[in-house]
């Protein structure tokens, strides 16, 4: 998942406005005068476990000063929460951050003895942690599935990503995987004014998308829900609370994203996800390594 995005010139003019010297907020936040001035000139940016506090010391929230286009995963928890990494072990009663290192990188889940602690610590519920290590563990499958796919690397599982179940998670997913191209992602301006257009009338705002799409509001309304299904091209039951239509999906998704990557031809034989492509989104892959096969034969032949 995405950091928190640092601009130089947003902090300098927020801190001025506010009337706080640079020197109060190095004090604050146990820094040197000169390490804040070089942030405000670009000569070099804050810690990530930094910018929680900052916007604090700023006045400001965090999620307006310092976005993230998606949700969370568990290095941006923690990051959140202020600490480092090395410091992780104590708040899960372990010698050495490890168990919190490999949840991050994405190669094995927290054990369920140190969920609860870590997420008292980063105050989120235990719930957030699990999603957000699932963010986590998504990353390293990527990985793992594309090498998988190469056969370089199928004797190195990674614990699998399942689909997403808040519709936070849906919509993320669905903004991540149909606008891979950086700069392509519609803004939730623009995501309001096309569900309110389809609707012909005002039944969302862009603070409200916000909110859906980060998780601050849970459930929307079904005109609402609608339009977001037409936008992003997905049907209206994927948003519901229907395991199987969000599994479909998600699978759809990855098998799209390897499309991309040109290395689908091996997933027909394979399938992909924990349990494999269901019989449907298999057929597609038929239909979809075929035509990929007569076009790579096309073009051969130019």
């Amino acid at each position: 998942m995405p950091a928190r995005r640092f601009d130089k010139g947003v902090v300098r003019n927020v801190r001025r406005a506010a009337e706080i010297s640079q020197a109060a907020v190095a004090q604050a936040l146990g820094v040197g005068d000169s390490t804040v001035a070089g942030w405000e000139t670009g000569q070099s940016a804050p810690d990530p476990e930094k910018l929680v506090a900052l916007a604090k010391v700023l006045k400001r929230d965090a999620d307006d000063l310092f976005p993230r286009d998606g949700l969370p995963d568990l290095a941006d928890l923690r990051c959140d929460a202020g600490y480092y990494q090395y410091e992780t072990g104590p708040l899960i009663g372990t010698k050495s951050a490890g168990p919190v290192a490999g949840a991050e990188r994405g190669v094995r889940r927290l054990k369920d003895k140190y969920v609860s602690a870590l997420a008292a610590a980063y105050g989120v519920t235990e719930q957030e942690l699990r999603r957000a290590e699932d963010r986590s563990m998504a990353k390293g499958e990527d990985q793992a599935v594309a090498g998988a796919i190469d056969g370089s690397t199928a004797d190195q599982p990674r614990p699998p990503a399942g689909p997403p179940g808040s519709l936070a998670e849906k919509i993320t997913l669905l903004l991540d995987q149909s606008f891979p191209t950086p700069g392509t992602t519609p803004s939730d301006a623009e995501i309001a004014a096309a569900v309110n257009a389809r609707a012909g009338a005002q039944v969302v705002t862009e603070q409200e998308v916000r909110d859906l799409r980060t998780g601050a509001v849970e459930a929307a309304s079904p005109v609402v829900l609608e339009g977001l299904a037409a936008f992003l091209g997905v049907t209206p039951l994927y948003f519901q609370p229907d395991d199987l239509v969000a599994r479909q999906v998600f699978e759809g998704l990855q098998l799209l994203s390897a499309h991309r990557k040109g290395k689908v031809g091996r997933v027909r034989a394979r399938g992909a996800g924990a349990q494999g492509l269901p019989p449907n989104i298999m057929s597609l892959v038929n239909d979809l390594v075929t035509e990929m096969e007569q076009k790579q034969g096309d073009e051969a032949s130019e």
